[in-house]
């Protein structure tokens, strides 16, 4: 799979763990930065990597700032990308499964290392159910993206 991975310089440290794990595993892996712990602004971060699934150079990404806040908050107001923050594994498989998300937000300051490679895992994994209840609720958050636009 492509991922792309993108991070604020509170998320740093780790989107480079999260980004090499996803490598060993055999995943095509853009990483859009930043490139340091030097302080960047989240919305930034944010949407390169919300940009960069838009475009199809990626199928999902990881984005991870501070506390997964605000880049959460950030990413989901780009069309198409359903980001959100997980801190925990049913979160991170059942939002791709239901929801079909396709960024996962992590809080660099809030998780270790460990838990983050095994929700990086979960949400890799995870696949679209494609069931008529969850395409119905997609397809309302969809008009609701498109009516307000």
């Amino acid at each position: 799979m492509r991922i792309v991975v993108g991070s604020d310089h509170a998320g740093y440290v780790l989107k480079q763990e999260v980004g090499e794990a996803l490598r060993q595993a055999g995943h095509e892996v853009l990483d859009v930065g930043t490139d340091s712990t030097a302080p960047v602004d989240y919305p930034d971060s944010a949407e390169a990597v919300g940009k960069a699934v838009m475009d199809g150079r990626a199928e999902r990404g990881v984005l991870i700032c501070g506390s997964g806040v605000g880049a959460s908050v950030a990413a989901s107001k780009l069309p198409g990308i359903r980001a959100a923050v997980c801190h925990d594994t049913y979160s991170a498989h059942q939002g791709v499964e239901h929801d079909d998300m396709n960024v996962l937000v992590l809080g660099g300051r809030i998780i270790g290392q460990a838990l983050a490679m095994e929700l990086v895992r979960a949400f890799v994994a995870a696949r679209f159910s494609g069931e008529e209840r969850h395409v119905r609720r997609l397809g309302k958050v969809k008009a609701l993206e498109t009516r307000y636009r």
